[in-house]
């Protein structure tokens, strides 16, 4: 289902959503179809969020595209200390 489409039918709100197809641009990745798990209360949202795996996401309606920045994974060593 196209961005428009969620937006249409559920209005200003956050929709969880599994992400089908995006363009990359840049360090930003540009979604165009997803397939919709259902809307999220506004309360929700951030548990939902944070609890999303793989290629589900949680957006708001309110936005006219779904953009999502690309952040590259910066490995942090630790220096194991014994006694």
């Amino acid at each position: 289902m196209k961005w428009d489409e969620v937006r249409a039918i559920y209005p200003n709100q956050f929709v969880k959503f599994e992400v089908l197809q995006f363009n990359k641009i840049d360090d930003k990745e540009v979604v165009s179809e997803v397939a919709v798990i259902g809307p999220v209360r506004d309360e929700d949202a951030t548990y939902e969020l944070l609890n999303s795996k793989d290629n589900t996401l949680v957006y708001h309606t309110s936005n006219d595209k779904i953009i999502v920045r690309i952040r590259k994974s910066i490995g942090l060593r630790s220096k194991r200390v014994t006694h």
